[in-house]
């Protein structure tokens, strides 16, 4: 399972810890992932994603999964988070 997230496409970064005496040694910031349910309400379910913290806040800020997914860029999802994308646009389309 890749440390990414399935919303915004988030990843590890890489930088440096840094002592006391400057000394320099590589290390990875991973983004803060969480296993949440969120529920669609076009498809009356809920869906299981891998999603950042940041993420979490952004889907509750913007009025809910089908609402984020709407303005979210194909590129940043991933392919489980798409194929929800295409469904909720079809469930919207044929209502």
């Amino acid at each position: 399972m890749s440390r990414r997230c399935e919303l915004t496409g988030k990843g590890p970064m890489t930088g440096n810890n840094v002592s006391h005496a400057n000394n320099k040694t590589k290390r990875r910031f991973l983004p803060n992932l969480n296993d949440v349910t969120l529920q669609s309400e076009t498809l009356g379910r809920g869906v299981k994603l891998r999603i950042s913290a940041a993420a979490l806040r952004s889907v509750d800020h913007r009025g809910g999964l089908d609402a984020f997914l709407a303005k979210a860029k194909d590129e940043e999802l991933s392919a489980n988070a798409l194929k929800v994308k295409k469904a909720i646009a079809k469930a919207q389309a044929s209502a």
